[in-house]
């Protein structure tokens, strides 16, 4: 059975730095799940969530002798937003940027499907997509 909310949980070095970095580029917080150990970011109200966790909070939920892997030198997830267009995908990354932020890597722009990527201040890899699905349906029939 196929659940309807999808929770990232990510380790996080400073929960205010994080939260500050988020609020800068236009998210909210969920303050139902949001204290001093953890901040509900809310990607997509109702869908998708990122749990922002302090390390050691994180660390309490994994398996005995697991470690947190460290994102500024081990990439342990990349994760994907969507953006209305290409105009979205600049703006996200250009404020990501400008907030603490660092490139992860080069712009892909492949006609119908344009991307930018960023690693927030803990180093966790973001990607921002736009996708034109009118022009990459018309591309699949046009190759059948």
């Amino acid at each position: 059975m196929a659940g309807n909310m999808i929770f990232v949980n990510l380790a996080v070095r400073d929960l205010e730095q994080t939260k500050a970095f988020w609020g800068k580029l236009g998210y909210s917080f969920d303050p139902m799940f949001t204290d001093d150990n953890a901040a509900c970011l809310v990607l997509a109200e109702g869908h998708n969530y990122a749990m922002l966790l302090t390390e050691q909070f994180f660390a309490g939920f994994l398996s005995k002798g697991k470690a947190t892997a460290d994102a500024a030198t081990t990439t342990e997830t990349m994760i994907a937003l969507s953006a209305d267009s290409r105009e979205e995908v600049d703006r996200l990354v250009d404020t990501a940027l400008a907030s603490g932020g660092s490139a992860a890597g080069d712009t892909m722009d492949m006609g119908p499907m344009y991307g930018r990527s960023f690693q927030d201040p803990d180093g966790h890899h973001w990607e921002v997509m736009y996708m034109d699905m009118a022009a990459m349906a018309q591309e699949g029939q046009e190759g059948q």
